[in-house]
């Protein structure tokens, strides 16, 4: 019976399969998204977060660190979905240096209308290829290394 040979570094060899699963998945889940005429992943991101978020608007700094961007990677991406009228900008009543980035009805429906798409990419590219018990497993994991990080 020939043994098979025991993995030098599971840990480098996970974090490289993150790596690679994660551009891997995005990159199917964009290419998806252009051939049904819709924003890339990115514009769902950010409408997602403010949909979620109280009144539908966000401070910049909390919105960038919901969605993972840099404080100028969100302003330009937000410059962009303020020009397709799917977010507006709102002054800070107590702050005037700052504003609220506001999802519109337009960005309600566009959100709304990008789910479907996204939604049968994770089923097809990841859902179908783990179980329960794995899905469980890769979460409590993840969110392990992501409150590390984030010093929580």
């Amino acid at each position: 019976m020939r043994r098979m040979a025991k993995d030098p570094d599971p840990k480098g060899r996970a974090w490289a399969l993150l790596l690679t699963a994660h551009a891997t998945l995005v990159e199917k889940i964009e290419i998806a998204l252009g051939e049904a005429n819709l924003p890339p992943l990115a514009w769902y991101d950010v409408l997602w977060e403010l949909e979620k978020a109280e009144g539908g608007k966000l401070r910049m700094h909390e919105l960038a660190h919901r969605v993972v961007l840099s404080r100028s990677n969100l302003t330009r991406l937000a410059d962009r979905l303020e020009k397709a009228a799917l977010v507006a900008r709102e002054d800070t009543p107590h702050d005037r240096r700052g504003y609220h980035c506001v999802i519109t009805r337009s960005g309600l429906a566009m959100r709304k209308k990008m789910w479907p798409v996204y939604e049968a990419q994770i089923e097809r590219l990841f859902s179908r290829h783990v179980t329960l018990e794995e899905a469980r497993a890769i979460a409590e994991a993840l969110s392990r290394a992501v409150k590390a990080a984030r010093g929580n």
